[in-house]
């Protein structure tokens, strides 16, 4: 977007006041012109094709066709990037992260007042957030993809030539990390990770609290490894993937127990991945496996920078497969990241580096 062109918006609602406090405030903001408005699924696809928007804005319960119909369709002929806006219900939990994985770049939770709906208290999320969805580069979907399973990379040993060792009398522990386009990229990502996965695996996802336990079931059905809504005093075991509750900080406490923390954002981030990966790295050090995946801001580095002090290993998504590529890049910009990979190659590379599939492992960290 060159100096003083505005970000083509389509807003999709059924609800004819939601459609007007949207406008209004991207009206209000200066940086946005809504080229239209949809009242539902089929109006959204046929606005979309027509007005070329940069960005939409798309409710979920819509008549005739609905969110997940329209984005699944958007998606597979005419790719935009498409923001969710959400109810925090279960059942809107459920749908939004079925968008995410039909392709949607990121979502904003409705205030849960149906009477005093207050948008204004998300404005500044939405602006936020629509102006990172429409610099991102969008690909066509053509099926909807159910438990995707991608292709196994056989890593060369030289992938390996600085890898630590993961040998010693500690469980290894790997943390995930993502922010925006992290949903998908991790439904995509967990399955391929062998059954009895030898390490514990920690995923802290920028995500509401009310959207995360929904999150991790979504994962349990893909996954061939016991997946978990992580709680307070939870320890770790081996073959175990923990995910972090979206409106928690996650520590791991000696000898091996999550500790969860609602105190404030630390640095605008609640969970904080860096304070995931500090205590991670200063616990198990060596036989720590860090990832940042996907995401916008900086959320990460400085918890790569602990892991790879305290001997750990770092990798990072390339920019090719990313959604945005913010967070994988300040990563790198440390000097800790000793692998920038495609995301088909970093379940392969992860458990090369943890020992590979060894059948039982320890049950917790002693």
């Amino acid at each position: 977007m060159t100096n003083g062109e505005k970000i083509r918006v389509l807003v999709a609602d059924d609800s004819a006041f939601m459609r007007k406090v949207l406008v209004s405030i991207l009206d209000t903001d200066g940086s946005f012109e809504v080229v239209g408005e949809a009242r539902d699924g089929r109006e959204t696809v046929e606005k979309a094709a027509k007005l070329k928007p940069q960005v939409i804005t798309m409710d979920i319960l819509m008549p005739h066709m609905d969110g997940l119909q329209a984005t699944e369709v958007i998606m597979a002929t005419e790719p935009r990037p498409i923001l969710i806006v959400s109810a925090e219900s279960r059942e809107g939990a459920d749908a939004t992260l079925k968008a995410l994985e039909l392709g949607a770049i990121d979502f904003i939770a409705k205030p849960s007042s149906g009477v005093d709906l207050d948008m204004s208290s998300v404005r500044e999320e939405l602006v936020r957030k629509l102006r990172t969805a429409s610099k991102v580069r969008v690909v066509r979907n053509i099926l909807r993809p159910v438990s995707p399973k991608v292709a196994r990379v056989t890593p060369s040993p030289m992938d390996f030539a600085a890898a630590p060792s993961v040998n010693g009398s500690r469980l290894p522990v790997v943390v995930l990390a993502a922010s925006t386009g992290g949903p998908a990229t991790l439904m995509k990502l967990i399955p391929d990770f062998p059954p009895n996965f030898p390490a514990a695996i920690l995923i802290v996802q920028h995500m509401p609290g009310s959207f995360t336990a929904q999150f991790a079931e979504q994962l349990k059905a893909v996954s061939q490894n016991p997946v978990k809504h992580a709680e307070h005093g939870d320890v770790l075991l081996g073959g175990h993937v923990y995910v972090c509750p979206g409106d928690q900080h996650l520590r791991v406490a000696p000898p091996g127990r999550i500790a969860l923390d609602p105190g404030p954002r630390i640095g605008g981030y609640r969970p904080c991945i860096d304070v995931t990966l500090e205590s991670v790295a200063g616990l198990v050090g060596a036989n720590t496996v860090s990832v940042i995946l996907t995401g916008m801001g900086n959320d990460g580095a400085r918890g790569v920078m602990a892991v790879q002090e305290n001997g750990g290993h770092v990798l990072a998504q390339d920019e090719a497969t990313s959604v945005i590529f913010g967070m994988p890049s300040e990563a790198i910009k440390t000097g800790a990241v000793a692998q920038v990979l495609p995301l088909e190659q970093i379940a392969a590379v992860i458990t090369r580096l943890v020992g590979g599939q060894k059948g039982a492992v320890r049950a917790a960290l002693r």
